[in-house]
């Protein structure tokens, strides 16, 4: 098969890492990909949301099938656009519809749905700019803290926890009436806080049946200790020490079988990644979140320990038949350190050499996020530069390894959490 993956970060380097060891695949194209995809494909200079443009490179390059990296193009609908064409219909994209992606795309469709269905969740009510006046007196009598959450995509910013009823006043004016997150901030989800450890959950489904890829935990904080601003991922580990059998179970009876027969019944046809972020709250597992796609850098751990052939796990998605297939996962845990630029997640440069990358590492996989090849040179290109993933039999000795690689390794202001993975050790 020829495949087009779309995207350029750290979870796509890992899938085309993966990719090129199936023999299903024999041509991969990553649009736009980074200096790291290169080495198992060929990068395309492509926009994922650009639909015309990704129509032409599946045309140009006999494209067999698509898989979208990040959530931005299956929210705006690039599986309804493919279905739509007939010169590209019969072309399989991995990932949901536009109406599926919502489950992402919009924070009170998905707590409606998690409602309708019964699955655990935190309490919550919405408003938009109409219900202002009720929401603030809503939001001034809440229990603190209080979590505030824009409606729909904020590059992972939309979400804010007021620990004082002046902070959560003031955020809830400046997103509804003073368009903190313009578009994404029309309708505003306040919810309560769950306090307790987080897990993330990979389910892969052909609308069907589903099957679950190894769990992760990651790490947001800028901070050593989960301390500063959030960012889009500092580190992740698998699997999750608290995750075990019996809570694997309650997992699976509570939220996992009503999420895949709650699409069924509202007549959602999903295929592909659903993401469940949880949090574990007294030994029970509450859904935080949904995703349609898979993590960045939970990825970074999730593929390395996946033993399936990932495209023939795809190719089973796309014809309706994976209710064949057994996932097999590494017994070995994985750690994923990542090292971001100076600044991040605020304003950074770009453009710094990056040494070190050339040597063997042994158990140790790099997967570059935000990198460019210039002249035969590796620079920067991203506040989230790169990961350093490692296999070993605990998870301690996993970290470690990381840690061991990301210090052979360098450019001006790089900076990376030692303490990954620390409620384990």
């Amino acid at each position: 098969m020829n495949i087009l993956l779309l995207g350029g970060g750290g979870r796509e380097h890992a899938l085309a890492w993966k990719f090129s060891q199936s023999k299903d695949c024999k041509s991969l194209f990553i649009g736009p990909g980074n200096a790291g995809t290169s080495a198992f494909g060929t990068n395309l200079a492509l926009d994922p949301t650009d639909f015309h443009a990704v129509r032409k490179a599946c045309l140009d390059n006999g494209i067999d099938m698509v898989v979208v990296g990040p959530e931005e193009p299956l929210v705006k609908g690039i599986v309804d656009y493919f279905l739509s064409d007939k010169s590209i219909s019969h072309i399989p994209v991995i990932g949901p519809s536009a109406s599926a992606a919502r489950l992402e795309g919009s924070k009170a469709f998905s707590k409606q749905f998690m409602q309708r269905h019964g699955i655990p969740t935190a309490d919550y009510k919405e408003f938009d700019a109409d219900q202002f006046s009720e929401g603030s007196e809503y939001v001034k009598t809440h229990s603190l803290p209080v979590v505030l959450k824009a409606d729909g995509l904020a590059a992972g910013k939309g979400v804010i926890i007021c620990n004082s009823h002046i902070e959560a006043m003031a955020e809830f004016e400046l997103m509804l009436q003073q368009d903190k997150f313009g578009e994404a901030g029309r309708r505003i989800v306040v919810e309560e806080f769950l306090d307790g450890i987080e897990l993330s959950v990979f389910v892969l489904t052909d609308g069907d049946h589903y099957v679950l890829l190894p769990e992760a935990k990651d790490y947001k904080k800028i901070g050593e200790g989960d301390k500063g601003p959030n960012t889009g991922g500092m580190g992740a580990v698998s699997p999750v020490p608290f995750a075990d059998n019996e809570f694997m179970l309650k997992v699976k009876e509570r939220i996992v079988d009503p999420t895949i027969t709650g699409l069924k019944a509202d007549g959602i046809d999903y295929r592909g990644f659903i993401f469940i972020g949880l949090i574990k709250v007294n030994e029970e597992p509450m859904v935080i979140e949904y995703n349609c796609r898979l993590g960045d850098p939970e990825t970074e751990v999730v593929i390395p320990r996946l033993k399936n052939d990932l495209v023939d796990l795809l190719k089973a998605v796309a014809d309706k038949k994976l209710k064949e297939k057994i996932i097999e996962i590494d017994s070995r845990a994985a750690a994923t350190m990542v090292a971001v630029s100076r600044g991040y997640p605020g304003s950074y440069e770009k453009g710094f050499p990056i040494t070190g990358l050339d040597k063997k590492y042994g158990e140790s996989l790099i997967f570059h996020s935000g990198t460019a090849l210039i002249k035969d040179q590796i620079v920067t290109n991203g506040g989230r530069v790169l990961c350093v993933t490692s296999y070993a039999g605990s998870l301690q000795d996993a970290i470690r390894k990381s840690m061991a690689v990301l210090t052979q390794i360098d450019f001006d202001g790089m900076y990376f959490r030692r303490d990954i993975g620390y409620e384990f050790l």
